[in-house]
């Protein structure tokens, strides 16, 4: 008899990295444990490995369940009341890491469960192809496909490293409610511009003036997180996972020279974003 608890809390990881919401990833457990009844003997004698497939073949269904309906997971994730404890699955989306839950947002489900599997638990590409229902060699492009997409490709002059320092200090900055340390990461004419939902354009000019202002999203910071914006370093900010605006920069030396903030969700998926490593 498989003690279904001792296997709970891996089968909860793995649903949440492939759904991104732990109300879903619990819905998709809770679905396997019922599967448990109508498993054969012979496919206990893996329980976790027979369990773990189960999880992911309920979590493709959702996925293309989803993706059929062209709902906005991020934003119908973010809104949906529920009885989940919000700061457990925040907990749960820092070990993971918000960029990587925004950046597998954006992956195909079969690319998504394909990378989650072999990348992140080492599964093995005949299993994962038996999953998604395709050739193992078809499971491997899968995989590779999603993992080009989640770490992106910068030139190879863009310096990522110093620009994720200065990006990680702004954010330090922020959370501390520094607005010294954050004209010191700023050039001293930055600009910073926003457009709200009737497409008017705000900007702000000088890192004084902007910092000031700044600071009063601090309490927000605890929910932002450097990701790769095309061939640079920005911010993304998505409590728990779920994505709700980013901001693009542009690098003077190691200073931020401009900030646009991007929260129009047709803009938002329209970006190309990827995890730092």
């Amino acid at each position: 008899m498989i003690d279904f608890e001792e296997h709970r809390g891996h089968l909860r990881g793995v649903a949440y990295r492939m759904l991104g919401s732990l109300a879903e990833a619990d819905d998709a457990v809770q679905e396997a444990w019922l599967r448990l009844d109508r498993a054969a003997p012979g496919d206990l004698e893996n329980p976790r490995g027979w369990l773990t497939t189960v999880v992911a073949r309920i979590c493709l269904d959702m996925l293309r369940t989803r993706t059929s309906r062209r709902e906005d997971p991020l934003e119908a994730r973010a809104e949906r009341p529920g009885p989940t404890d919000a700061k457990q699955e925040m907990v749960l989306a820092e070990s993971v890491g918000l960029a990587l839950l925004v950046v597998l947002d954006k992956l195909d489900p079969a690319e998504r469960i394909a990378f989650v599997l072999h990348d992140l638990f080492g599964f093995p590409f005949d299993e994962i192809g038996v999953i998604v229902g395709r050739t193992p060699e078809a499971a491997r492009q899968l995989a590779s496909r999603g993992r080009r997409r989640v770490r992106g490709a910068p030139p190879p002059d863009v310096d990522l490293a110093s620009q994720r320092h200065v990006v990680e200090s702004f954010i330090a900055a922020l959370r501390r409610g520094d607005v010294e340390a954050l004209i010191a990461v700023l050039a001293p004419e930055v600009v910073g511009r926003a457009v709200d939902d009737k497409g008017n354009v705000r900007e702000v000019r000088g890192a004084r003036t902007w910092a000031s202002g700044a600071v009063a999203f601090g309490k927000l910071a605890a929910s932002m997180a450097p990701i790769l914006i095309g061939d640079a370093v920005g911010l993304v900010m998505a409590p728990k996972g779920h994505l709700l605006r980013v901001l693009r920069f542009t690098f003077d030396g190691e200073r931020i020279a401009t900030a646009e903030v991007v929260s129009d969700p047709a803009q938002l998926a329209a970006l190309d974003l990827g995890a730092l490593e």
